[in-house]
């Protein structure tokens, strides 16, 4: 089988990798790429959103299965192009993905389908949105909001809004932010309180099978403080979510979901994403994304002990996914994020990177490459805001993050920044 992975990040390096282990895989490409993933697929040249290109260069090829990495070619309608063309694809259709490229239509889907979320407006101008914040609808002037861009914005179009006056500059600020398009429409929430968890599944239709409970750190410095970033580290670990709360989710979130994309008229198919803050009512929706998140699933995918192509196969309806013995390494895991200096604002590049080789000589240690480049003397160095993803796994957190951290130490570059709480915050 070849396989080819559209994306360029710390994300479709640990899937690269995963389907570089299957037996059923004879060639991996991915497009485009970055340095460090030669080590386990051959680079093509093609953006991710060129999409007519890559289904050319599919076709030609005569690749089995393209797997979509990241959301911006989803919501370019990747899947709907390849199935007219006869290709095999994971990844939900342009309809379906609207389920992350529209914050707006994600909350009016969760309310059409009674899945607990957060109480919500949604504004069409900056000044309808100062409106609506000074109604009162969601609280008095004291009152924490979240204010988040419509469209994507790269993990980085959410302001959690101390009160109501830092929530209209808020809304003044995510056009220079975020863009014009992303901003075109501002949906704002009540804050809710609580433990942020992320619940990934393999989805087809109404089958799925769920992955590890996960959380990711999005702030840039220690004890969650400064910008949100695209995350800084994420863990495993089962201490995150009982077997209860796992099932209650299933009932009330997982199972409703699925349900109501079949009656919308978009049954999903890929990696289905959802944020949770459990809080004192209960799980409640934050988000959904319609893929791998990054980096979530450089802490899921080593321990991955199931082949990930016979996963795959799977969602494109060759067997049940719930009949699936999909198979985990017991414990625990964390991925620590290496980022550029000046990110998340102005990442610095064409730093040199050193200790690669001592790093990645650790046992149980994956680095997967984000943002690196090969300089002229075929060294890597960086080349873009996150650069690397440190990655490993351990009987427990403690023994797991402690690997990793031995191995981020190994590793410098003139301005390199991380967070050395992974792990140990919320």
């Amino acid at each position: 089988m070849k396989v080819l992975v559209v994306g360029s990040g710390g994300r479709e390096h640990a899937l690269c990798e995963a389907f570089a282990r299957s037996s059923r895989v004879s060639d991996v490409f991915c497009a485009p790429g970055n340095a460090g993933i030669t080590q386990v697929a051959a680079r093509v040249a093609i953006a991710a959103d060129n999409i007519e290109e890559l289904a050319e260069f599919a076709n030609a090829e005569k690749i089995d299965l393209t797997f979509v990495g990241g959301e911006t070619a989803l919501a370019l309608g990747i899947v709907d192009v390849f199935a007219a063309k006869g290709l095999r694809v994971i990844g939900p259709t342009r309809k379906a993905a609207q389920l992350e490229s529209s914050k707006a239509f994600a909350k009016d889907f969760m309310a059409r389908h009674d899945i607990p979320t957060a109480r919500y407006a949604v504004a069409g101008s900056t000044a309808l949105a100062v409106s609506i914040l000074e109604s009162g609808d969601l609280g008095g002037p004291e009152t924490p909001v979240v204010v988040k861009a419509d469209g994507l914005a790269a993990g980085k179009g959410v302001v959690v809004a101390r009160d109501r006056s830092e929530a209209i500059l808020a809304c003044g600020d995510l056009e220079t932010t975020v863009g014009a398009a992303a901003s075109e429409k501002i949906v704002l929430e009540e804050c809710l309180v609580g433990k942020e968890i992320s619940l990934l599944l393999f989805a087809s239709g109404d089958d799925f099978a769920m992955m590890p409970a996960t959380r990711d750190h999005k702030r840039i410095g220690d004890g969650d403080t400064g910008p949100n970033t695209g995350g800084m580290g994420a863990i495993t670990d089962p201490s995150l979510l009982s077997a209860e709360k796992t099932a209650d989710i299933v009932r009330r979130i997982v199972e409703p979901t699925l349900r109501g994309c079949i009656r919308d008229g978009f049954p999903f198919r890929g990696i289905l994403f959802i944020g949770l803050m459990i809080t004192a009512e209960g799980p409640k929706v934050l988000e959904y994304n319609v893929r791998f998140g990054d980096p979530e699933t450089q802490a899921i995918l080593v321990r991955l002990e199931t082949d990930l192509a016979v996963i795959c196969e799977a969602m494109l309806g060759t067997s049940a996914l719930s009949s699936l013995d999909i198979r985990w390494k017991p414990g625990s895991s964390a991925c620590v994020v290496l980022a550029a200096e000046g990110y998340p604002a102005k990442p610095r590049t064409g730093d040199r990177i050193s200790g690669l080789d001592a790093a990645a000589a650790r046992d149980i240690v994956s680095i997967f490459h984000a943002g690196t480049a090969e300089d002229d003397r075929g060294e890597f160095v960086t080349s873009g805001g996150r650069v690397l993803g440190v990655t490993a796994t351990g009987p427990d957190l403690t023994t797991a993050l402690a690997h990793a951290y031995a191995a981020v130490s190994e590793i410098s570059w003139p301005g390199m920044q991380y967070r050395k709480d992974i792990g140990k915050t919320r």
